[in-house]
C-alpha cells in the first residue's frame, strides 16, 4: 500500500500528499479519502474512493474466470464530493460568496437606467440566454445605484447596466462584482467573453 501511495505523489509531482491513516472504519476495505481545506483552514473529509470485498459476496455477485470458476467481484465505491451539502458549503465558504461566473446559479443581472432603454435590456437579455448564460432582468422603476448595490449584496458577478447611450451603440456598461470600474464592451464582443468565462475548467 505504501508503495502505491508513493506513486501518486510521484506521479502529481508532489502536490498530492498522501498518508496511511490507521484505526480509520474502513471496515470492508482499503480506501483513497480526499481532503479539502476551506477559505480559513478548517479541513473536511470529501470525496473517497474505497475497495469492498465484502458486499459483493453479499450479493451473490460472481463472474466466471478464465479458468472456468466463479470469484466473488471486487466493488469499488465512489464518492466525488462526498455529501453535496457539505461540500456546496466549503465552496460557498471559500469563495466568501463570491462564487466564478460558471459556478454562480445568477450569472448576470441586465439593469436598464431608464425605461427608454428596456427594450434594448431585453434585447440583450435575450442574446446572452440564447448562448447558454443564466440571466436576470431588472427593469424597475428605481435608481441604478439602487439596483448595481442591490444586485451586488446578492453577490451576482456581473451587472450589465443599460442606458439610451449603450442602445444607441449598441454597447453594454459592464460592472464586475467586487470593483468600482466599469467597462464599456460592444454587445457580440461581451457576449463571447462572458460565454468563455462562464466555461466550466474542466471543459475548456
Amino acid at each position: 500500500m505504501a508503495d502505491v501511495l508513493k506513486e501518486i505523489e510521484a506521479q502529481s509531482d508532489g502536490r498530492v500528499k498522501t498518508d496511511i491513516m490507521p484505526g480509520e472504519g474502513a471496515f470492508y476495505g482499503p480506501k483513497f479519502e480526499y481532503t479539502l481545506r476551506d477559505a480559513i483552514g478548517r479541513e473536511w473529509q470529501c470525496g473517497t474512493t474505497q475497495v469492498d470485498f465484502n458486499l459483493p459476496e453479499r450479493f451473490g455477485a460472481f463472474y466466471v474466470d478464465s479458468d472456468g470458476e466463479k470469484k466473488a467481484p471486487v466493488m469499488i465505491h465512489r464518492a466525488t464530493c462526498g455529501a453535496m451539502e457539505r461540500f456546496l458549503g466549503i465552496i460557498i465558504e471559500n469563495y466568501a460568496g463570491h462564487l466564478p461566473l460558471w459556478f454562480s446559479p445568477v450569472q448576470i443581472v441586465v439593469a436598464t437606467i431608464t425605461s427608454e432603454a428596456d427594450a434594448y435590456g431585453q434585447e440583450v437579455a435575450d442574446l446572452l440566454k440564447a448562448n447558454g448564460l443564466k440571466v436576470e432582468t431588472d427593469f424597475r422603476n428605481e435608481k441604478i445605484n439602487y439596483k448595481v448595490r442591490e444586485h451586488s449584496l446578492a453577490k451576482v458577478p456581473v451587472i450589465i447596466v443599460c442606458g439610451m447611450r449603450e442602445a444607441e451603440e449598441r454597447t453594454v456598461n459592464v460592472r464586475r462584482l467586487g470593483s468600482k470600474d466599469q467597462r464599456s464592451m460592444g454587445l457580440k464582443e461581451a457576449a463571447e467573453a462572458f460565454v468563455q468565462e462562464a466555461t466550466p475548467p474542466d471543459l475548456k
